[in-house]
């Protein structure tokens, strides 16, 4: 077989073990809608100010936590589980195996993958249903090409960052300390338009606020233009090569001591 086949057949085998833990299953993809009624119970009362205009919460809060799926199932997810992989030994027994590491890791990316491609439909079916708020038709090509280059930039920032957390126990406290801080000053948890220059422009230096801007302009019915943001498109590419690079440089297959 050559890599490409084999690279699938590996996604295969993880989405079939994703599904076998039904528990873990389901609340990858009750906690992002937790998180969205919770918000709208919270502030559903209060408009919010943009560079736009003044728009409804529901409005803010459906593509930011769209942006918050897609961090969450292709960075945390990533960086937990091949660090828990590692620590069972079972990453030591696929690298004895005649699988190529470029299939294993496309495997592991494409079902992670479809997996954030299927939280970002119902996000938007749960948005559109109980709060009225659709993607703008116009700016459904650069919201797809934002989410594309969203999901690979995560993807390989999680497979980089497992290269620095020492054990399965350590990588909920590492991933979690690394993406919460960025959430809440990339415009996901809370709106920064009146937070200091020197923070959004802090912010702006990595992917999560460019990926978060690029929803809430394809969800805003005041933004015009076709959407696409090619300075956040070209933020987060740098950083998804900066995560190939370190991934390559310094990923571990053996457990460690």
């Amino acid at each position: 077989m050559n890599t490409l086949r084999l690279a699938l057949r590996q996604a295969r085998y993880d989405n079939k073990a994703f599904w076998r833990n039904p528990a873990a299953a389901f609340f990858t993809f009750v906690f992002p809608l937790m998180f969205l009624v919770i918000f709208n119970l919270v502030f559903g009362g209060n408009e919010i100010e943009t560079e736009s205009g003044t728009i409804d919460t529901s409005t803010f809060y459906v593509p930011a936590i769209i942006a918050m799926s897609v961090v969450n199932t292709c960075f945390n997810a990533i960086g937990q589980t091949v660090v828990a992989d590692r620590d069972r030994g079972l990453l030591k027994r696929w690298r004895g195996t005649p699988l190529p590491p470029a299939a294993f890791f496309a495997g592991r990316i494409v079902q992670t993958v479809v997996v954030a491609a299927l939280l970002v439909v119902i996000v938007i079916a749960f948005g559109a249903a109980f709060y009225g708020v659709d993607v703008q038709q116009e700016k459904l090509g650069a919201m797809a090409a934002t989410l594309a280059v969203g999901a690979a930039t995560f993807c390989a920032l999680g497979l980089a960052v497992t290269a620095f957390i020492p054990n399965a126990d350590a990588a909920p406290a590492v991933v979690n300390a690394i993406i919460l801080p960025l959430l809440f000053i990339s415009d996901v948890f809370i709106p920064m338009e009146d937070a200091p220059s020197w923070l959004r422009d802090l912010a702006s230096v990595f992917p999560v606020s460019h990926l978060a801007e690029s929803m809430h302009a394809a969800f805003d019915p005041l933004s015009g233009g076709s959407g696409f943001d090619l300075k956040g498109l070209a933020v987060m590419a740098a950083w998804g090569l900066a995560g190939v690079v370190a991934a390559v440089r310094y990923f571990s297959w053996e457990p460690r001591r």
